[in-house]
């Protein structure tokens, strides 16, 4: 009789731990695998989704902030075809802005510009889809990373959320210097899961230096635990490349300015040393990028802020690796909230982080449950599972609502631009005048070799607008005297004689003042399209497209191009 009832305690026990293990995902031995097994994601699927989604996002994507153009396309333009916009940044006397990273984007925009001659538009969207390729390259590998690391699930929320949120959507195809930090910070934090300590700090180096030099702050926490587990050899693999890339952006710098600078230095010193005045260009309240951030990835992005009370539940899964990873979005949202002067683009670096640690958290779900309620086939943790893909479809549903709204609500400036190939009747040295429209300029790409110049007319703003480059000055090294890094506006900026414009751009908003488009003796409207008025949309409606509602409740003005009456 004690020898049956010793069995059976033993027999219970052994069916406890059996129990254990298979109801304790924290406790559950590792799956062995096979060298012949594949372990995690492979490239296809993540290359064949991120692919079609950044080549949609490069295809269709506005452009969200005028600095893109003005410090990037523009000179860029220039350089490949010696004509375009030059700010106060890029004169020698400032040299704030690298040469070094322009250069990146002329190496595939030179071959696209001889082979297309004057089609630049097709240009400009070469070097769209290139930078859609990084993105897409780097967001892979961050996927396979995680899905070695943490499993299939995890990686392919994280995908689902790289491919359709609005703020990767649109930053992935941006030509920013943050949305290069972003691809960096992208490819040294797949590098770390993956054990590479070394190429994960030499390629936030790079991001850094050659990106966006304020961004360290986002690398710091990948660099300073690869540098403890990888020690000399991680520390020399950052300290070489960081040397190198440095002494070639001088040398470019040299190049372009004509003279011994670093525009890293002085980017650094005008923000941070000087006392930048960067609040000059707009200052915004403590809360914009929490509204900003729920704009672009909704319910993802509180659900990012509760990583951390997950990893009570869920540390031995997320911690220390995990946690190393995603701890940006905390310390980068902290820093940049106590700056007056802020951007939307200033939050690009940790927009694939938001994901990852979004992703985990509905991941982590079922864990709320296992350890009150150990039964895995409790209701509670089954209705657990299920909550996981419908979060994830909301998620996605809400984003796909954002991006629609801005794609529809915001294109008309770079569809309105494209209808200039077709005057090409106006003849060579026609003038295309550009008044209060000017932030949304979409580059010299748009403007055809037969318009001499664009202009602008002065329709009240009093700050300093970006001036053609010179190239009687000497071009890229020139240090126009109109200049000033106070933001006051030039006497030379603006085309007083309005009678000299060929075309002109308006956006008309059936505001109380009239329109230069209603003078029909002068101007008739050669092309109109739709645009979203900001100021008499409702919030929610404007943000998020709901079907029906988005066009009965939002309010539209006309974007047009104007074309002279010739005078019989």
């Amino acid at each position: 009789m004690a020898l049956s009832e010793a069995r059976l305690r033993r027999s219970a026990a052994e069916g406890s731990t059996r129990s254990s293990d298979r109801y304790s995902k924290d406790e559950k031995p590792e799956k062995k695998i096979s060298d012949g097994e594949e372990k995690g994601l492979g490239w296809a699927m993540p290359l064949l989704a991120l692919g079609l989604l950044r080549y949609m996002s490069a295809t269709s994507n506005i452009i969200h902030d005028c600095d893109e153009v003005f410090n990037y396309w523009e000179p860029l333009h220039y350089i490949l075809y010696k004509s375009g916009f030059q700010t106060w940044e890029y004169s020698s006397e400032f040299a704030l802005r690298s040469y070094l990273y322009i250069f990146l984007h002329a190496l595939v925009g030179g071959p696209a510009s001889w082979f297309f001659s004057e089609e630049k538009v097709r240009v400009f969207y070469i070097v769209r889809v290139f930078l859609g390729v990084i993105s897409t390259v780097t967001e892979a590998l961050l996927v396979i990373a995680l899905s070695r690391k943490y499993g299939k699930r995890l990686a392919s929320y994280t995908l689902a959320m790289l491919c359709l949120t609005s703020g990767c959507f649109f930053a992935s195809t941006s030509f920013l210097p943050s949305t290069f930090s972003m691809y960096a910070v992208t490819l040294s934090s797949a590098l770390y899961l993956l054990g590479r300590y070394s190429l994960a700090v030499s390629v936030a180096a790079a991001g850094v230096i050659l990106g966006w030099p304020f961004s360290i702050l986002v690398v710091s926490p990948v660099t300073i635990y690869s540098l403890i587990n990888g020690r000399l050899k991680v520390f020399l693999s950052g300290f070489v490349t960081s040397v190198f890339i440095l002494g070639l952006s001088i040398l470019v710098d040299y190049y372009c300015y004509g003279r011994w600078t670093s525009s890293v230095f002085n980017l650094l010193h005008y923000n941070v040393l000087g006392g930048g005045e960067s609040h000059l260009y707009g200052t915004e309240g403590p809360l914009f990028y929490l509204r900003n951030g729920f704009n672009n990835f909704n319910f993802s992005f509180v659900l990012a802020f509760l990583f951390l009370g997950f990893l009570k539940i869920s540390s031995k899964k997320y911690a220390p690796d995990l946690l190393v990873v995603v701890s940006p979005i905390y310390i980068w949202l902290g820093f940049m909230s106590m700056q007056a002067h802020k951007e939307e683009r200033f939050l690009y670096p940790i927009y694939p982080l938001i994901c990852i640690a979004a992703a985990a958290v509905i991941e982590s779900f079922p864990d709320l449950f296992r350890d009150k309620y150990a039964i895995e086939d409790s209701i509670i943790v089954k209705t657990s599972k299920v909550f996981r893909p419908v979060i994830l479809a909301l998620i996605l549903c809400v984003s796909h609502s954002r991006t629609f709204s801005l794609l529809h609500g915001y294109s008309a400036p770079l569809e309105i631009y494209k209808h200039l190939e077709h005057y090409e009747d106006a003849g060579n040295g026609s003038v295309l005048c550009v008044g209060s429209e000017w932030h949304r300029y979409p580059s010299s790409f748009f403007v055809p070799s037969y318009v001499g110049e664009v202009r602008w007319i002065d329709d009240g703003f009093r700050g300093l607008l970006p001036l053609p480059f010179n190239s009687t000055l000497g071009g890229t090294s020139s240090a126009p005297p109109d200049f000033n890094n106070k933001n006051k506006a030039s006497e030379s900026q603006y085309l007083r004689d309005i009678d000299a414009c060929t075309f002109f751009i308006e956006l008309d908003l059936k505001r109380p003042y009239p329109a230069r488009g209603a003078d029909l003796s002068t101007w008739e409207t050669v092309a109109a399209m739709p645009f979203l008025d900001r100021e008499l949309s409702p919030a929610t409606h404007r943000s998020f497209f709901i079907p029906y509602l988005w066009q009965q409740r939002n309010v539209f003005g006309m974007y047009k191009l104007l074309k002279r009456i010739p005078k019989e």
